[in-house]
């Protein structure tokens, strides 16, 4: 799965790793309300790395958790899904409006293949201070720069460069 070749997503070592995800996703999800907003333990170590600071609003999910490296003071507004199949990697400052979804699977065109549960995993790249605001989504293999911001219920299929704005479906600069 880590190394981006085709791989089959049903498999009882991949059910344990996304099993062990949705109990730490829960016991985020449901913790009490003056504890919302903050990281529920099972969370905060269930990621690659946790910054400083950060703060991920319920309801959230993630696919595997495993694969998040996330910066210091970067901030999920409720609802964003995370399919972590691959590493994402979020900068620092990083902002998040609600309903935010990154996919880093990529499932075989072959309707037979696909069919099979085969898919690959393709990394997600968000640099420092930038702003994706709601509903936007974001899909497997795309960098965005520092700086950047995506405009809400924005479709990202490619690059996004440091300190440019995009927006629409497919995203586009503005």
């Amino acid at each position: 799965m880590q190394s981006g070749d085709w791989y089959r997503c049903v498999d009882p070592e991949l059910d344990d790793l996304r099993a062990a995800a949705r109990a730490a996703v829960h016991a985020h999800n449901t913790a009490h309300p003056g504890v919302r907003g903050a990281l529920a333990p099972a969370l905060g170590a269930l990621f690659g790395r946790l910054g400083d600071n950060v703060m991920i609003e319920a309801p959230f999910h993630c696919a595997y958790g495993l694969n998040l490296f996330i910066g210091d003071r970067v901030y999920f507004n409720t609802g964003c899904v995370i399919l972590d199949t691959a590493r994402v990697t979020i900068g620092a400052g990083t902002m998040f409006g609600p309903s935010v979804h990154i996919y880093c699977a990529d499932h075989h065109r072959d309707p037979v293949l696909r069919g099979q549960g085969l898919e690959r995993a393709l990394p997600v790249g968000i640099g420092s201070d930038v702003w994706v605001g709601g509903g936007a989504i974001i899909l497997p293999g795309v960098t965005i720069g520092d700086g950047a911001i995506v405009g809400a219920g924005a479709v990202v299929t490619g690059d996004v460069a440091a300190g440019v704005t995009v927006a629409g479906n497919p995203a586009r600069p503005r």
